[in-house]
This record gives C-alpha cells, structure tokens and sequence, in this order.
C-alpha cells in the first residue's frame, strides 16, 4: 500500500507571521556596520592629522578592526553560544554604540584604536 500525500497535506495549516521589526533591525545595524568599517578607509588623513600621527598609523585602525573581527568570528560563538540570540544582538549593538563614541570622542590615538577594536569586535559577533 502505497501512502499518497496531496497538496493539501504538505502545506502548512497556521500562517507564520514575519517579524519585521527584527528583519528591519537588522538590516539597519548591518547598514551601520559596513559604514562603520569602510568610512575610515576614505577619511585617514584627516584622522591622522586631528589625531597628530601619521596616515600610515591612522590606517592601523581598519587593521585593528579586521583583526578584531576575524577573532570574534572564530571563537565568539563559543563564548556566548548559550545567550539567547536576542541578548547577543542587543550585546553587540551596544558595544557598536560604545565603539561609535568611543571613535567619534577619541581625545589621542589609543582610545581611537580601542574604539576600532571594539567595531571589530560588534562586526565578528553580527
């Protein structure tokens, strides 16, 4: 006896609702991060020059942050796999909100590659 399954018996009976505020969510953060990484890159010598070090330090910081963000996409999900995912997206935005301060406020060139660092860190982890 062969079992025959009709179209009806395949389909879904409840209709799933698409969260949309979280697609939006993260499609905002995802355009935030990609303009976080890349407007450095046209902006180094007038980052060097307020920062008082030269353009070849100043690019230092897309380094950093690329370093930073290869560590936390190899070992961050075994760090805070456990976390619901909702905990870890609200962790990393706010350490993309500390990082944007942090870069945007950097008094010398420490704080603005800690700054950077932790961009890199919020773009490992998304």
């Amino acid at each position: 006896m062969a079992l025959e399954l009709t179209l009806d018996d395949r389909l879904p009976t409840a209709r799933t609702r698409t969260p949309w505020s979280a697609v939006v969510c993260l499609s905002l953060l995802s355009f935030l991060l990609v303009g976080l990484e890349f407007m450095p890159v046209s902006l180094l010598t007038p980052i060097a020059r307020d920062l008082n070090v030269m353009e070849g330090q100043a690019g230092q910081a897309i380094a950093v942050s690329g370093f930073f963000a290869l560590i936390t996409s190899l070992f961050g999900t075994s760090v805070i796999g456990p976390l619901d995912r909702k905990t870890v997206v609200l962790l990393y935005t706010a350490v993309l909100a500390v990082s944007s301060f942090a870069v945007a406020l950097a008094p010398n060139f420490l704080v603005f590659l800690l700054g950077r660092a932790l961009v890199g860190i919020a773009i490992g982890g998304f």
